[in-house]
């Protein structure tokens, strides 16, 4: 059955016009975001497939062209349209940041993190570099691969601090296995870092660990 032969209040273009956005499934979003379906399936057919699929948001988003292609109904166009919504939001939510104080918008440095960091297949470790007044003044992607202490290297951060005249820091890596909870080695880094940007007077103000969907905060663990 097509969705124009449903009832109205259940088609996901009038419920969202009636209830809002929050009132849909993830299935019935993506449906909004396809409009079409294919042969013999709806748009939110498709989309309940592609939840299915990938196993979540995060993951459809952070999909590779290749293997998004693989799903009957996408292809290279809806490739870019994931790409530049993820762009857009993850743009929204650092003007947000360059806004405000960092420290009064927990959840808006935590959701900026896990779109930046979720579902990457690698560890990659982030600094996000603020001002006094904890506006954000620029968000850099620092280091690649194992994170320890031996890649992760002091003073390369220190350069890029002094380089954005930054008065604080937020660091945050991803876990690609999916679990949050920090290494030792993520405490003993953490620590490394704390000191050697103390010695400038630069505040390490938290450390976040994006994994599986979520960012596990170091202050709020009481380890910072």
């Amino acid at each position: 059955m097509s969705i124009t032969d449903w009832l109205e209040e259940d088609r996901p273009r009038e419920k969202l016009l009636q209830k809002g956005p929050a009132a849909l499934t993830d299935a019935e979003l993506l449906a909004i975001f396809l409009r079409v379906g294919v042969k013999g399936k709806s748009a939110v057919d498709l989309g309940r497939d592609l939840m299915q699929q990938f196993g979540g948001l995060q993951a459809l988003f952070a999909a590779s062209e290749a293997d998004l292609c693989k799903i009957h109904g996408m292809g290279q166009a809806k490739f870019v349209q994931f790409q530049a919504v993820m762009e857009m939001a993850r743009r929204a939510l650092r003007e947000e940041l360059q806004r405000g104080d960092a420290l009064t918008s927990p959840q808006a440095v935590r959701h900026y993190l896990q779109l930046l960091l979720g579902g990457r297949g690698h560890e990659v470790f982030v600094a996000l570099f603020l001002d006094s007044q904890h506006r954000v003044i620029a968000s850099e992607e620092l280091f690649q691969g194992t994170l320890n202490q031996a890649s992760v290297y002091p003073r390369e951060v220190l350069k890029r601090a002094l380089a954005h005249n930054a008065a604080a820091v937020i660091f945050a890596h991803n876990h690609p296995s999916g679990v949050a909870e920090p290494s030792q080695a993520d405490q003993n880094l953490t620590d490394t870092l704390k000191k050697a940007l103390a010695l400038v007077d630069i505040r390490v103000l938290d450390h976040f660990i994006v994994a599986g969907g979520s960012a596990l905060s170091f202050v709020e663990r009481g380890l910072l």
